[in-house]
């Protein structure tokens, strides 16, 4: 495995990774807090993206626009333009007003002009897309981002369709709780990596993982002392709503 968004060489620091940007900061999956998770030294972004009715991929966290913009109804209903049309940055803050919904498209050519790495988390279920695995892998293609790319998701099998699509893409399962087997549970999604929640890293799992050669990657811890309790434990990345808490460990 050698991937950016990813794994840490030996010796060198925690990869920093900004969980929808920098959404403590700034409206979460728009570029207003893409740019300042950048300006905060992040290695990597994360966003989520849905398959929105006209194939398009937009990226938002919800299943619906009700809580992160100006209108109401479910992403899948809309097409580009409809979501387009809508503010997602007010409701944040009156400062950030006029900030979009990003496209995948959009948001990898901003990728690849910042050098910086993407972790896509898919929304799958209780709302499920059928062929987003294809449209991700076909994206990632064309930007030529195989390399710098991670798909997550707590949905495994959307991770194997994917892998099946694609051998070269990378990909890690979201998941929340200690698996009895969490390198079984990996391997039969052909995933590289493991994301839990950052409460259930133990010191165990680092090694299991990595003596597996699975990264291990946790996600949301949004204070100092526990994102440096986790990079001493030897974890390869971390997403967290605030990248700024990287230079206080």
């Amino acid at each position: 495995m050698s991937n950016a968004a990813l794994i840490r060489l030996p010796g060198q620091p925690v990869l920093r990774v900004g969980h929808r940007g920098a959404k403590g900061h700034a409206p979460e999956n728009t570029f207003a807090s893409f740019n300042l998770a950048v300006e905060m030294g992040v290695s990597a972004v994360e966003t989520d993206v849905h398959l929105i009715k006209d194939g398009a991929v937009a990226l938002i966290h919800d299943h619906t626009v009700d809580r992160t913009t100006d209108g109401q109804g479910y992403v899948k209903d809309m097409t580009l333009a409809q979501l387009k049309s809508l503010d997602a940055g007010a409701w944040y803050d009156p400062r950030f007003a006029g900030e979009r919904i990003p496209e995948l498209g959009e948001f990898l050519d901003w990728a690849c002009d910042w050098a910086v790495a993407v972790a896509l988390e898919i929304k799958n279920g209780p709302i499920y897309y059928p062929g987003i695995a294809a449209k991700l892998v076909h994206a990632l293609r064309n930007h030529e981002m195989l390399s710098r790319a991670i798909l997550i998701s707590f949905d495994h099998q959307v991770l194997l369709e994917a892998k099946q699509l694609e051998p070269e893409i990378t990909t890690g399962i979201l998941y929340v709780g200690r698996l009895a087997d969490p390198v079984g549970a990996a391997r039969a999604a052909g995933a590289s990596a493991l994301h839990p929640h950052w409460a259930y890293v133990t010191p165990d799992l680092v090694p299991t993982a990595h003596n597996a050669g699975l990264a291990v990657s946790p996600w949301c811890p949004n204070d100092a002392p526990t994102i440096k309790m986790l990079a001493e434990m030897g974890v390869d990345s971390i997403g967290t709503d605030y990248p700024e808490l990287f230079d206080q460990i």
